[in-house]
């Protein structure tokens, strides 16, 4: 074909992208297909292709008219149901009717297991008397972006067909019918939408647009009054690619891959834990009805349909852009990336329903995109490049604990252990060199100490420590296990507010502050190798930090580091729930702290980097662990339901939940799902682990051996660590001295002013950190300890002198604590 005809307005509107509100997500489990869907109202929203990270499409939906002045878009002016094909099989049945009550339209949708292409079968039914015409509309969004965009039609093979490309992709939209009309043009200006707004049927065809925000339209070939029909949208690198895959999933036709993609889901659900009737509780869908929605095999499916199969054992967090219809081709990531944190807690999910394989390739996936210095990025591409630049040490920390957990529940035996001990090594040393220093939380917005991270840390400290004595590595286990004892036995310190104007107000003596604030302090040595950061703990009258509480602590719990009747531990539960909880229609939820952002603004508008966080459901699911370990289950099991209840019509589970008076318009309802990301993958695996957790009858994952050590054992620290980024000024009486530098050193040393002295030379550990102990247990109170280093590598003194003097614990500086950081 060689006479195009352009269509004018270049290059359309800006692009967005569509609502994050999904109400189902879906991918075929075989390896011969790569595409990803979602749905929401009623209609396709984003496909993904060829990878998850990699969105495609914006929405593909159905527009009716009467050719003269009738026209109803599908997405806007029907009520919409969905349900899955058969429980656990994330392939959806559609009843899109229009709410004047002159239509119906049912669609059936899956992913063609045999190529990458998805497939709608639609029937269209009229109610009421009329020369209905049906057009599809297709806006292309081409590798997670919508500018830049061309679209043209050709016919291929007999077909004739519109296609779009954009950044190496190329898409083609086909029909089990030929199409009667069809027209390519710019968003806003030339595409099918404008033109059908204008005429009531495509009496403009364009054949060509050319870099810019496009759109496809074409009108299907059916009835005026009631017909089937099957589209088809096909992937690749070019036409013939796009184009072969479309016609090819056509004439194999949508019932054949309806049974194939439905057979793939239950042999896959077959194998899992039989963890449905822990999930009895019942939903509560958007209708506000009570709907027979098996919520485990929601969760299981969503977990499964989140990992990329071209890069096996990466989850993306969310199939989801939040507030995506106020976003545009600035964001690229959405939450289609993957954040490590969440990774474990969603591979955590899968030990949990015994999924065992897919567990493991994320551990081998963790191992492939860990950084040469043993951290992962906070975010990343499924290549493992890294999209935002920060560090967040929690997510250095998890892994460790998942590898752990893989030997626990049988996905690892004593000797493939061996194979993951240089990424446990590598990121237990990272932690040890970075950690605690800005205590970087979990919830990205600022740095300071979180109970979460901390808890996080000392956790997998001691799990690294402990495969490291069934690896026959002692000295590794014993410097592991004393760093963590230290930092766990400085929590409190670090992290408890006492006497706070809220403190006083509740009747209690103090609770866990969501974060505390870092400040640099002077340079340190440059043979010390450190770069210095002071954290200052909260402390009475210091209300900016200690007035700001958050359900994170309950990691403290959860992780093993204290008991669930730990008096500080239910201090912060009465602060927390003084401030965080609100009661909604499916019960208690609780906000992420007091102060959060992150969320719609008063009026309902999309956030847009500042706005007010709403209530979590995945909260409900974390302080439902804590009553489980508490003894509560009960109260546990209430809190299930509520958890469940908050899920869309779909069952699926959002990050957020509206929570103020209801906003019709902007589709905002108490209690429902926000504009924020839907399903969070987290969100469906703390739920899964939930349900495991009620049926074993204890917190599925808390490492034991640290509950051991510290919930129940109580272990504490003899140690105080001195390092350059930490110039301590007291030592508390009975305690050893360590001294940790990053170079070997000669360490001269004096208890009795300089009358005598001692050399000590440090050791080298297995995590880069040199170490030497002082003998100074014996100092009383007002003694001092000396000392001052002579660098061999390159042969001079240090040139100063540093002074500890010893003190009783309540006297200590609270600046002297533990934090390091590898120059």
């Amino acid at each position: 074909m060689t006479d195009f005809l352009d269509a004018p307005g270049c290059p359309g509107l800006s692009p967005t992208w569509t609502s994050s509100a999904k109400t189902g997500v879906g991918t075929a489990l075989s390896a011969l297909s790569h595409v990803s869907f979602t749905l929401s109202h009623g209609i396709l929203n984003e496909i993904y292709y060829p990878r998850i990270d990699e969105a495609c499409t914006r929405d593909c939906g159905l527009l009716v008219t009467d050719g003269r002045d009738y026209l109803s878009e599908e997405k806007r002016d029907t009520a919409s149901t969905v349900e899955q094909l058969v429980d656990g099989v994330p392939g959806y049945r559609l009843r899109n009717r229009s709410l004047d009550g002159r239509y119906t339209i049912e669609k059936r949708i899956v992913a063609d297991p045999q190529r990458d292409a998805v497939l709608q079968h639609i029937r269209f039914e009229a109610h009421e008397p009329g020369d209905y015409r049906v057009f599809v509309l297709l806006a292309p969004h081409l590798v997670n972006a919508g500018q830049h965009n061309a679209a043209w039609v050709e016919t291929l093979k007999g077909w004739r067909m519109p296609f779009a490309t954009g950044r190496g992709v190329t898409l083609a939209l086909a029909a089990s019918r030929p199409f009667r009309a069809i027209s390519v043009g710019f968003v806003g200006e030339s595409d099918g939408f404008s033109i059908l707004r204008r005429h009531f049927c495509l009496a403009e065809t364009y054949s060509r647009a050319q870099d810019g925000n496009v759109a496809l339209c074409a009108e299907l070939d059916l009835g005026p009054n009631g017909d089937e029909i099957e589209l088809a949208i096909g992937f690749g690198r070019d036409k013939h690619d796009s184009g072969n895959r479309a016609r090819a999933s056509l004439m194999d036709g949508y019932a054949s891959a309806e049974r194939a993609y439905v057979a793939e889901w239950l042999v896959w659900q077959d194998g899992l834990a039989r963890l449905d009737e822990y999930a009895s509780a019942p939903h509560r869908g958007a209708s506000g009805t009570t709907e027979g929605i098996n919520a485990y095999r929601v969760s299981t499916a969503v977990l499964r349909t989140h990992e990329a199969m071209p890069f096996g054992g990466g989850m993306i967090a969310s199939l989801s852009i939040p507030w995506g219809a106020s976003k545009g081709d600035d964001d690229l990531g959405g939450y289609h990336l993957v954040w490590p944190r969440d990774l474990v807690e969603s591979a955590s999910a899968l030990l949990a329903i015994g999924a065992h394989a897919e567990a493991r390739r994320v551990l081998s996936f963790l191992q492939v995109t860990q950084e040469a210095d043993g951290h992962w990025p906070q975010n990343m591409w499924l290549d493992g490049s890294s999209y935002w630049r920060g560090v967040q040490m929690d997510e250095t920390a998890f892994p460790i604990l998942l590898v752990d957990q893989a030997y626990w529940e049988g996905v690892l035996d004593g000797s493939e252990l061996e194979r993951f001990w240089p990424m446990v090594r590598h990121a237990a040393r990272y932690i040890v060199l970075n950690g605690p220093v800005t205590g970087q939380d979990r919830w990205e917005e600022d740095g300071g100490y979180s109970p979460f991270t901390l808890a996080v840390e000392v956790a997998a400290l001691v799990v690294a420590a402990d495969i490291a004595t069934r690896l026959g590595r002692a000295d590794d286990a014993a410097f592991l296990l004393e760093t963590a004892d230290l930092w766990n036995a400085s929590i409190e310190r670090w992290t408890y507010a006492t006497d706070t104007a809220l403190s006083r107000e509740l009747g209690i003596e103090g609770y866990y502050v969501r974060i505390t604030p870092a400040e640099t302090s002077d340079a340190p040595s440059p043979l010390g190798g450190f770069v210095a950061i002071k954290n200052r703990p909260p402390a009475a009258g210091q209300q900016a930090a200690a007035a700001t509480v958050s359900p994170d602590a309950l990691a403290l719990v959860r992780f093993g580091l204290r008991a669930a009747d730990d008096r500080r531990i239910r201090n912060t539960v009465a602060a927390v729930d003084h401030l965080l909880k609100v009661e909604l229609p499916q019960g208690p939820l609780w906000h992420r702290y007091n102060g959060d952002g992150y969320g719609e603004h008063a009026d309902g508008s999309p956030f847009d980097g500042v706005g007010i966080g709403r209530a979590w459901p995945l909260l409900a699911g974390e302080r439902a662990h804590y009553e489980l370990a508490r003894g509560d289950v009960a109260e546990a099991e209430r809190l299930l339901a509520a958890l469940q209840a908050s899920a869309s019509e779909g069952g699926l589970l959002p990050e957020q939940v509206w929570d103020s008076a209801d906003i019709p318009s902007l589709e905002l309802f108490r209690g429902r799902p926000s504009g924020s990301a839907m399903p969070l993958v987290w969100a469906h695996g703390e739920h899964v682990k939930l349900l495991r957790s009620l049926r074993d009858g204890r917190v599925f994952d808390t490492p034991p051996q640290v509950a051991r050590r510290y919930a129940a054992g109580k272990t504490g620290s003899g140690l105080a660590v001195w390092r350059f980024n930490n110039v301590a000024t007291t030592l508390v009486v009975g305690k050893r001295l360590r001294i940790e530098v990053m170079a070997p050193a000669r360490i001269r040393w004096s208890t009795d002013l300089w009358a005598t002295s001692r050399d000590t030379e440090t050791r080298q550990t297995g995590f880069g950190v040199q170490v030497a102990d002082l003998d100074t247990a014996e100092l009383a109170v007002g003694g001092t300890v000396e000392f001052t280093f002579f660098w061999p590598d390159v042969g001079h003194w240090e040139g100063r002198n540093f002074t500890l003097r010893a003190v009783n614990a309540d006297e200590r500086c609270p600046a002297d604590a533990p934090r390091l950081k590898a120059a």
